[in-house]
């Protein structure tokens, strides 16, 4: 009896057409993608263990991590991420509830609008708020206008507060896509049966929407706490001069004090930070289905 064909062998299947193993083909990105990448984020770490003159190589840590302008950027940095991304899940959630579920026109071109959102750069919207809020902007103009004043009464975007307000109008969006995507496929029969057996709004809201709604939330809220931690156009352009976050304090040791080594020691913690909240973001977007 003729035997069929035979099954490839373990070391056959791990090869291609032209019998080049697979991992072969997985060199050249590897390669590109350190060179790009991880050598200059090596280069930073080297940096940051290389005194200035005599000295140990955790005397840069050390001076840094003792001074009090760290601290306080460090300080600043975390209250302003924890609070524009609070800002960014309460409207994103209010917003996604009105766009998904209150049938109003243009709803479905909003929704196309927030993905071309997505797209525009952080000092555009901070821009757009000093046309309307900054000192001789549209806001202050209308007012002093009127009133005869001599200036205007709004100048709260070079605070914190002006930052925070730019943060939450720029990274909403963030916190909205994820949660259009999850309330698309919301099983609409439940909100239903919920209104049918006379339930208000607000506890089918509460009840209802909210669990499903939890992992798109975790997901667009821990993307949105990486990328403000990372912020520096924002706090730049809203010019808030007495605001030092983790990137401001970079470039300031690095481009007006030159003070490379400790640039680069709170890059390497900014760095840090950073990558374990993007992990963090990938387990919750993993469990969101993202």
């Amino acid at each position: 009896m003729a035997s069929g064909p035979a099954l490839p062998t373990h070391s056959a299947r791990r090869a291609t057409p032209q019998g080049i193993p697979r991992g072969v083909w997985a060199l050249p990105p590897v390669a590109v993608l350190g060179l790009l990448f991880l050598y200059p984020l090596a280069l930073v770490v080297q940096q940051s263990l290389t005194p200035d003159g005599s000295g140990g190589a955790f005397d840069a840590y050390a001076g840094v991590f003792g001074s009090r302008a760290f601290r306080e950027a460090l300080g600043t940095t975390v209250w302003l991420a924890v609070a524009a991304t609070l800002g960014c899940l309460v409207l994103g959630f209010t917003l996604a509830l009105i766009i998904a579920f209150v049938p109003f026109p243009g709803a479905r071109a909003v929704a196309k609008f927030i993905d071309v959102f997505l797209s525009f750069p952080s000092f555009l919207i901070t821009l757009a708020l000093l046309f309307l809020y900054g000192t001789v902007g549209m806001a202050n103009g209308l007012v002093t206008e009127f009133t005869g004043a001599a200036e205007g009464p709004f100048h709260f975007l070079t605070t914190p507060w002006g930052v925070l307000l730019a943060e939450i109008t720029y990274f909403t969006p963030f916190v909205i896509r994820p949660l259009l995507s999850a309330f698309s496929q919301l099983d609409t029969a439940q909100l239903e049966v919920a209104a049918g057996l006379g339930a208000r709004p607000a506890r089918i809201v509460r009840q209802v929407i909210l669990p499903e709604a939890l992992p798109a939330l975790g997901a667009g809220g821990s993307l949105v706490l990486v990328m403000c931690l990372n912020e520096f156009g924002i706090v730049l352009f809203t010019g808030a001069k007495d605001v030092t976050t983790l990137p401001m304090l970079i470039y300031g040791k690095a481009i007006l004090e030159s003070d490379y080594p400790a640039a680069c020691v709170v890059a390497v913690v900014n760095i840090a930070i950073s990558v374990g909240l993007f992990g963090l973001y990938r387990v919750v977007s993993k469990r969101a289905g993202a």
